[in-house]
């Protein structure tokens, strides 16, 4: 089970900015603050398998059921931020 990072606070049901900085350097291992959030993550090396697990890590903290395609429709840290701000309710484990 992954911690949620205290680099930032989050408002119930978001992911925050923070969180998924830090699972990105992990996978990509790479300093959290040598990302660039505007650079494509497959620059850095994040891969399909990769993906997954970030998937997989999203489901299992935050209960967001997302495709397996997310990172690739939203290849940036900051696309991929904006898209999970975006997700609906229903996708977040909320009635």
């Amino acid at each position: 089970m992954t911690a949620p990072t205290s680099r930032d606070a989050a408002r119930p049901g978001l992911v925050p900015h923070g969180w998924l900085l830090d699972r990105i350097s992990l996978y990509v291992k790479r300093p959290a603050e040598s990302i660039d959030p505007g650079v494509p993550l497959a620059e850095y090396g994040l891969d399909s398998v990769c993906a997954l697990g970030l998937c997989g890590d999203l489901e299992e903290e935050f209960g967001l059921a997302v495709e397996p395609t997310l990172l690739w429709d939203h290849p940036t840290l900051e696309r991929l931020t904006a898209r999970l701000v975006e997700l609906p309710d229903a996708l977040r484990g909320r009635p």
